[in-house]
């Protein structure tokens, strides 16, 4: 399964809840669940795409993203360099160029590497 922008709104919205500021008299004490309210479809949109947008800035300025027990998003510079037209052969010279790598955090490793296969 591939996880999908739309994907992350939704379990932001399921797992995201706001914590009302009035306090209700009467049934709070039985029902706690009832002091909390679910993020809007708007706003847990506004909350990822405002954290991409947070990464993808750090990025362009060629800085280091980490998240703690995920992992490190890195800018990498490759210079330019001699390569080959796949069909049809002929030498060309590739330009330099910036790219993205990113390397799993040793947690993220032992965790994917100590469960059983899905399915």
């Amino acid at each position: 399964m591939t996880l999908t922008k739309k994907d992350l709104v939704n379990r932001v919205i399921d797992r995201v809840h706001i914590k009302n500021r009035k306090k209700r008299k009467g049934q709070q004490f039985l029902f706690p669940e009832l002091d909390y309210t679910p993020l809007s479809r708007k706003r847990a949109t506004q909350l990822v795409e405002t954290c991409l947008e947070l990464i993808k800035g750090t990025l362009e300025r060629g800085e280091e993203v980490r998240i703690y027990g995920f992992g490190a998003f890195r800018v990498r510079f490759r210079w330019a360099r001699r390569g080959r037209h796949p069909r049809t052969g002929e030498p060309l010279i590739l330009n330099s160029r910036r790219s993205v790598s990113f390397r799993t955090s040793s947690r993220l490793k032992r965790l994917l590497n100590s469960g059983e296969p899905p399915g």
